[in-house]
């Protein structure tokens, strides 16, 4: 998802998890919807886009590690 347009926050949540700041940001834009995830690790952050379309292969995926975790 290329950044053109204007975007229009739809949902953000930010997360804390051990000294790592998640920030989950549900967005829109004129190529649809996505969820962009931001890692914010001190002054360092890193961030992935995911297509709307994508989320229920990841909700399965996250839930297949977290099977193999218990």
């Amino acid at each position: 998802m290329g950044g053109s347009g204007v975007e229009t926050q739809l949902l953000s949540r930010r997360v804390q998890i051990e000294r790592k700041q998640f920030v989950f940001d549900f967005r829109e834009n004129a190529n649809g919807r996505f969820l962009k995830v931001t890692e914010e690790v001190g002054n360092h952050r890193d961030t992935i886009i995911i297509p709307a379309s994508g989320l229920p292969l990841v909700r399965e995926t996250i839930d297949q590690v977290l099977a193999a975790d218990a």
